[in-house]
């Protein structure tokens, strides 16, 4: 089985950037979103923000908090067999818990941090689906309170500061990519 890394963060902190990137150096991208928009389609119901909390809710309700991971297991193992994963989107801890106890010393998370004023100014300025400050601040305490999206950021094996450039940005996942490369090597 190849590796799978999970790429955490809060809105606008990067993780697109992140998975583009790994995405490049030939991972298959799982984007967790994906259910989401899915599930908006099969409903008949618009991408909206307010219809994609929604629908996210609606899913954690029936399948608890752990949904999106339960839901994409059997796609991840399938692409983990023969392809490096990377995941978009891991947001709560019970969905972090099911793919660590899923595939032990396989899986790594790396969190990005980014301060909280300069995600909000890249969110609104981002061309698709960009945030006011206030849009901004407001799915943060959402999806803190209500989906549990703190713990894997708070417990990644790894951290990148995304306050820089892009080019820094890059450096540091090229390292930590180094690094899981070795610790397989010696395992």
């Amino acid at each position: 089985m190849k590796r799978i890394i999970a790429i955490v963060g809060m809105c606008g902190s990067g993780k697109s950037v992140a998975c583009n990137f790994l995405e490049e150096k030939g991972f298959e991208k799982v984007y967790f979103g994906g259910v989401t928009l899915e599930k908006l389609k099969e409903e008949g119901l618009e991408d909206t923000p307010e219809n994609e909390k929604y629908m996210r809710e609606k899913l954690r309700s029936e399948y608890g908090m752990g949904a999106f991971a339960t839901l994409l297991l059997p796609k991840i193992k399938e692409l983990a067999a023969s392809y490096d994963v990377v995941l978009d989107g891991l947001y709560s801890w019970d969905e972090l818990k099911i793919l660590k106890e899923e595939f032990g010393d396989l899986f790594t998370s790396i969190a990005i941090l980014v301060d909280r004023q300069v995600r909000y100014e890249r969110l609104a300025m981002r061309p698709i689906r960009p945030f006011s400050k206030e849009k901004a601040m407001e799915r943060d305490i959402s999806e803190i309170e209500n989906i549990r999206k703190a713990g894997p950021i708070a417990y990644a094996d790894y951290y990148i500061d995304n306050n820089k450039t892009v080019d820094d940005f890059k450096v540091r996942l090229e390292e930590i990519l180094e690094t899981i490369e070795k610790e397989r090597e010696q395992s």
